[in-house]
């Protein structure tokens, strides 16, 4: 398994590099780790393909999620535009980009079931799939510990 990250993170292009599938705050290892933005965004990438949703942080915050806008296949965000909103019985709160990148797809099952959110923040209610741009900064993302030490100084 060693032998095999090395040599994907020898042969890995610059944009997978910088969109954190292969550091995790600056140290190379950690493959397909999900990152996080101080926003409580998500990001989740393999290759230069990234999966983005909010926190369980954010959804618990938020309470039962009833309304998630996501924007059309094709749009482009840059790295901390807003990118759609989520609504819940408590509040209504917009949901931003943690990377620059196109929008590949969008996680249709939430027009029906927008309580996946909260159900299952990091896997099954995941908002948008981005092609992640070449230029990308990854600077802002964090990895779990960071995550939570920054949710704890709050």
């Amino acid at each position: 398994m060693i032998s095999a990250l090395r040599s994907v993170a020898r042969t890995a292009t610059p944009a997978v590099k910088r969109a954190g599938v292969l550091r995790n705050n600056g140290q190379q290892g950690r493959f397909f780790s999900i990152q996080f933005v101080e926003s409580h965004e998500w990001i989740k990438a393999t290759g230069s393909t990234g999966v983005v949703g909010i926190s369980h942080h954010a959804q618990d915050a938020l309470g039962d999620v009833v309304y998630c806008e996501l924007p059309e296949v094709g749009e482009t965000f840059e790295a901390g535009e807003v990118f759609g909103s989520v609504e819940s019985v408590k509040a209504s709160s917009d949901v931003y980009a943690p990377v620059t990148g196109e929008v590949i797809e969008i996680n249709e099952a939430l027009e029906d079931n927008p309580g996946l959110v909260n159900e299952s923040p990091t896997e099954e209610g995941w908002f948008i799939k981005m092609a992640i741009s070449d230029d990308a900064d990854t600077d802002d993302l964090m990895d779990e510990a960071a995550y939570t030490e920054f949710l704890n100084n709050q």
